[in-house]
């Protein structure tokens, strides 16, 4: 085994046996991990087990197996978007969602740091229906999904009120619409955003003010790529389509 430290992200954990756990974790320099807690119930590093906790670990890392924590520094609990129903929601869906875009023991530290600075910001008070939005986009890449929302795909002309083609997998300017009778007839604004979202840096984002009946539009496209071109079914993604329908309940709760 090799020891070392590194920064992590908890994704999940389960208990195993009496008072083990199996805890998953998304590291900066070894990618998702599964780690053996002993006796985690009298464990001094249960409080940095927990789902969404970020810290610089110690760590026993083994190619072979499971792998195990030592020690810990600096966590981070965003303590926000635990107190939150409606954000926790998102963040674990952003999660689940890097989860299942790479696979086990395979580093990835750009995919890691965005995922960690989409937490801090959803933690700050910052939209998380659009920081999720903008996640989504932008991990399609790791599905091996590639796609264009900033210009035609026949003559490459932009700032057009395109729409969306999935015959051709790309967008359609005015003059192109013909070229697919079964196009998506989209708000040309939902594809001026989706561009916008796709390049964003996060200082951008204090200055994205989306209304909420064009963020439902944005919502629905979203779950229709993901449908025809990713084709997976988190959990996590049900729990937020239930708590859209009845979460209005407690949002008018005084």
């Amino acid at each position: 085994m090799q020891t070392k430290e590194t920064k992590g992200l908890v994704l999940y954990s389960r208990n195993y046996r009496e008072d083990d756990k199996l805890v998953k974790i998304f590291t900066e320099t070894d990618g998702k991990r599964m780690f053996f807690i002993r006796h985690a119930g009298q464990s001094k590093i249960t409080s940095v087990i927990q789902p969404l906790t970020a810290a610089d670990f110690i760590v026993k890392i083994n190619d072979k197996g499971l792998s195990y924590i030592g020690d810990y520094k600096e966590a981070e609990f965003y303590k926000t978007v635990n107190e939150d129903l409606f954000i926790l929601a998102y963040a674990s869906y952003v999660a689940a969602l890097a989860d299942a875009a790479i696979a086990d023991n395979t580093a990835d530290p750009q995919l890691f740091t965005f995922l960690k600075k989409t937490l801090e910001l959803m933690d700050k008070g910052l939209d998380y229906e659009i920081l999720t939005n903008i996640f989504e986009l932008q991990v399609l890449e790791r599905f091996g999904v590639g796609l264009n929302f900033h210009e035609c795909t026949f003559c490459h002309r932009v700032g057009l009120p395109f729409d969306f083609s999935y015959k051709f997998s790309g967008l359609l300017c005015p003059d192109h619409y013909i070229e697919d009778v079964h196009r998506k007839h989209l708000d040309p604004n939902v594809i001026y955003l989706l561009d916008r979202f796709q390049n964003v840096s996060f200082e951008e984002l204090q200055s994205i003010s989306v209304k909420p009946a064009m963020k439902q539009q944005i919502r629905q496209f979203l779950d229709d790529i993901y449908d025809n071109y990713v084709g997976i079914h988190l959990k996590s993604k049900k729990f937020i389509d239930n708590l859209d329908k009845w979460g209005g309940v407690m949002r008018n709760k005084p």
